[in-house]
């Protein structure tokens, strides 16, 4: 087995201290709220936020940054520690503290201090670069991309680079897969007509033929991420899969870091901005960078020695932090838009999705004669080319019950066409405390169906009278 290359995080490290508390009245003095402190928070932010958020899932991830011997640089390597490996260039300079001061979880002012400049490369960052499975450029204006530009502008023809820009900072490389403006950086660096999506689609076509880039995902909010190519007039707007309420803080980075972990595994641009929004909007309705969760149990810092798409590595993987692994099983002879409809949700439900699929065999004992129409390999390569799909694992028998006694997940799905009671898989699950679930299933849709029409489609046409 080749040895694993990680994915790289390049850019600018800052300390987030959030001081939280509640205010009920105003100074004496000045109509300033008054803070009572309830409780505080230190974490690393920018480059350092992103890079502890690529690890999710167990991926080893390598941080290119600026630190120097301030207090500021020590916090942010002690929470690090164990979570990223550390290519360090010298700071030349205090790291920057940014400090939000929040009453009832809201910010009321922020308070930013430090700063300096990064020094030069050394070989050690050249080296991890041409190492890199992919990058992910988390520029924050302090310019640490600037410092090593000419090793991000070598590698960018050969792996995927994700650039998440800042106006203070560099251009993107040319050749980067994906660059991740906002909606006011965008404005800002192309002028347009207002903030309609026609403007922002000309934006970012723009700004993709003038940093000579093949995509830019225009961030938006609310409305989702809006994905562009040089010249292209008709864009791809993704939405977010439901309105999150919580701290946006950090989202960008979530999206930024998501979406490199995609091209990383392999998923086109449109494929890894629809993951990335997702994660994005978990991410928020989770409480943002403010979660403490996020900092509590580091992920192992073991290399991986076999791929994340093994099904039971992978289920291994999530139940050791604390997440939670869904499964779910059927023939998937020909994908439908039920199928899809069910994998999405049922993927929502937890951390991973592992998709038992039926032996070419198990397919035909259940549905008889002429089937499968497309062979297990076909049937797996569909499955595991979905966005919502982790892992796919294959069983033999008419039920998935041995192979599920040895994945145990937490949660078996299966569509509305069933009931809870009534599936043989119910009883398995609850030998090691798992549910067994129903989920809503688009009616109207299934495999015999589609094969039936497809068969009188092609059936010939007789004339009248015969």
């Amino acid at each position: 087995m080749s040895e694993y290359k990680p994915l790289v995080v390049v850019g600018d490290v800052l300390l987030d201290e959030d001081i939280e508390g509640v205010s009920t009245r105003l100074a004496p003095d000045a109509p300033a709220p008054v803070v009572d402190v309830t409780g505080d928070q230190r974490r690393p932010g920018g480059a350092g936020l992103a890079a502890a958020l690529a690890t999710r899932g167990g991926r080893d991830v390598v941080l290119v940054t600026a630190l120097g011997d301030d207090p500021a640089s020590e916090a942010v390597r002690r929470s690090l520690r164990g979570r990223v490996r550390l290519v360090e260039l010298p700071l030349n300079g205090t790291l920057p503290v940014k400090t939000r001061v929040l009453a009832g979880g809201r910010p009321l002012v922020r308070i930013d201090r430090g700063g300096g400049a990064p020094g030069e490369p050394d070989a050690a960052v050249r080296d991890t670069l041409a190492q890199a499975h992919a990058v992910l450029v988390a520029d924050y204006g302090r310019h640490t991309a600037s410092a090593v530009r000419e090793h991000l502008a070598a590698v960018a023809p050969k792996v995927p680079v994700v650039w998440d820009p800042h106006l203070k900072g560099d251009v993107p490389v040319p050749g980067a897969r994906i660059v991740t403006p906002n909606a006011a950086e965008a404005m800002a660096l192309c002028r347009g007509d207002g903030d309609s999506l026609r403007a922002f689609a000309e934006r970012g076509a723009g700004l993709a033929e003038r940093w000579r880039v093949a995509t830019v995902a225009v961030t938006l909010g609310e409305r989702g991420v809006l994905l562009t190519r040089p010249g292209a007039a008709t864009p791809m707007l993704v939405p977010a899969p439901y309105r999150a309420e919580g701290d946006a803080c950090g989202a960008g980075d979530c999206f930024a870091a998501a979406t490199a972990a995609a091209l990383a595994d392999g998923a086109l641009p449109e494929e890894a901005v629809q993951r990335a929004v997702a994660e994005a909007a978990a991410f928020v309705a989770a409480g943002g960078a403010g979660n403490p969760s996020l900092w509590r149990t580091p992920p192992p810092d073991a290399r991986r020695e076999v791929p994340e798409t093994d099904p039971f590595v992978l289920a291994e993987q999530v139940r050791a932090r604390g997440g939670t692994v869904v499964a779910t099983g059927g023939c998937f002879d020909l994908l439908h838009a039920g199928h899809v409809g069910l994998l999405e949700s049922a993927r929502r439900i937890g951390d991973c999705l592992i998709v038992c699929v039926n032996s070419d065999e198990s397919v035909e004992r259940l549905k008889g004669p002429g089937r499968p129409l497309n062979p297990l390999p076909d049937r797996m390569r569909v499955l595991a080319g979905l966005g919502s799909v982790d892992a796919v694992a294959v069983f033999d028998g008419d039920t998935p019950s041995e192979l599920l006694g040895r994945l145990r997940p937490d949660v078996w799905v299966k569509g509305g066409d069933y009931s809870a009671e009534d599936l043989p898989e119910a009883e398995v699950l609850r030998g090691w405390g798992g549910q067994a679930v129903v989920l809503p299933y688009l009616d109207g849709r299934s495999t015999t169906l589609l094969a039936r029409r497809a068969a009188e489609a092609a059936a010939p046409i007789r004339p009248p009278g015969r």
